[in-house]
């Protein structure tokens, strides 16, 4: 096998120049969840000049965005009549980018501050690989691009599962890039890897009234103050230290905007995260008692809305094996690494519901360039470019390591 990864590393980073240029090209044009019409005409036809690709569908949730292909081998062997899934997310978020770069975005409001953009340019990058080296895999490789990764309310890969994008595999694979890491590192972890996302809104209603006569209103924003101090406690005067949660507040908004107004409601939302399991119970129901209690203390109206998202993404150990043998084929020992638990979330999960998975991170962080290491989801979001081959060739490398495999 390790002939055939090095063919995987020079393709890879042969390919770079295109790479980066489709790389740019989605960024400049990036479309919201569930609106990503555009990119999947891109992603169709870049695929369509792949010898060997064969699209399967286009379209799911009921709408235009969103593709699965395949590229069947034509070696005989240990994979034969094996299916391998591979996946990149393809949607941009709704924040206006204010990099000063030629490729910066060209919707106003949105913007590909996860680095989807990669994704996508990675995976496609891969698929030209994979066409290269049909004589040296059997089975068949699974292209999944995935709309909708971060909706949250309706993620696409749990409306990909329903629709049927993963019938026929026997595993799938993803990876994400993270100016968290730094540049060239590529990251595994067996079992648990990211948190399960629950997300929450709370309505506290009380009696509006002027700031001067606090005892003729019911003020909501003591009740939403109290419950912004009692809900830490129950991370730290509740859970163990050994178990792993976050509860975050990420919003406050009151009916009034006046210095003088008692408001007569207030909005908090705010975002749970776990592994799952018994401890997302108790720490939801634990919120559902504080709510109660405030409400009767200070006489206010609690509606709490409590949703949970995604589940936990476990990485199967079988799989993460194959990976680190594939990752330190490609690259050396010098740039694997275990990853640490990532208390992000990722819809990577349902995939791993459903048939064994494993997920990748991958370093572009560059400390030369401070762009690069700014947090996801910014206004400032970049990455460092000259990694992305390294996405491109773990995907390959998975992909034939998992099927060549006895």
């Amino acid at each position: 096998m390790n002939g055939t990864l090095e063919k995987i590393r020079g393709f890879a980073q042969g390919y770079e120049p295109e790479l980066v240029a489709l790389r740019r090209d989605f960024h400049r044009h990036p479309e919201l969840s569930w609106e990503e019409f555009k990119t999947t005409d891109r992603i169709e036809e870049e695929l369509g000049k792949i010898e060997g690709v064969k699209v399967l569908r286009r379209g799911f949730g009921g709408g235009d965005s969103g593709l699965t292909a395949e590229i069947a081998g034509k070696k005989t062997g240990a994979g034969t009549g094996r299916c391998v899934a591979l996946r990149s997310d393809i949607d941009a978020l709704p924040v206006q980018e204010e990099n000063d770069v030629e490729y910066r975005s060209q919707t106003d409001g949105v913007m590909h501050a996860c680095g989807h953009d990669g994704h996508m340019a990675g995976l496609i990058t891969a698929a030209r690989i994979l066409s290269q080296l049909r004589e040296e895999f059997s089975g068949t490789v699974r292209l999944v691009f995935e709309p909708a990764e971060e909706s949250g309310v309706r993620g696409g890969a749990k409306v990909l599962v329903e629709e049927g994008a993963l019938d026929g595999v026997d595993a799938i694979f993803g990876l994400h890039l993270f100016t968290t890491y730094p540049a060239g590192q590529v990251l595994y972890r067996s079992g648990p890897c990211m948190t399960s996302a629950d997300g929450w809104d709370l309505v506290i209603t009380g009696r509006g009234g002027h700031g001067s006569a606090p005892e003729l209103a019911i003020d909501p924003t003591i009740a939403a103050f109290m419950f912004g101090s009692a809900v830490q406690t129950l991370i730290s005067r509740e859970t163990s230290p050994r178990e792993t949660a976050v509860i975050s507040v990420t919003s406050i908004e009151t009916s009034s905007k006046t210095r003088n107004i008692i408001p007569e409601s207030v909005k908090l939302m705010g975002a749970t995260r776990t592994l799952g399991g018994e401890l997302q119970d108790r720490l939801e129901a634990a919120m559902r008692r504080i709510v109660s209690g405030i409400a009767q203390t200070t006489r206010c109206t609690m509606e709490l809305d409590y949703r949970r998202f995604y589940p936990a993404v476990i990485n199967d150990p079988a799989l993460t094996e194959i990976l680190k043998d594939a990752a330190l084929g490609l690259f050396g020992p010098e740039a694997v690494k275990e990853a640490p638990l990532n208390m992000v979330s990722e819809d990577f999960s349902f995939y791993g519901a459903v048939v064994p998975a494993t997920f990748a991170q991958v370093g572009v962080g560059d400390l030369s360039r401070p762009a690069t290491c700014c947090p996801h989801h910014s206004a400032t979001f970049d990455l460092d470019e000259s990694q992305l081959w390294r996405g491109a060739a773990l995907h390959a490398g998975f992909a034939l390591s998992f099927l060549n495999k006895a």
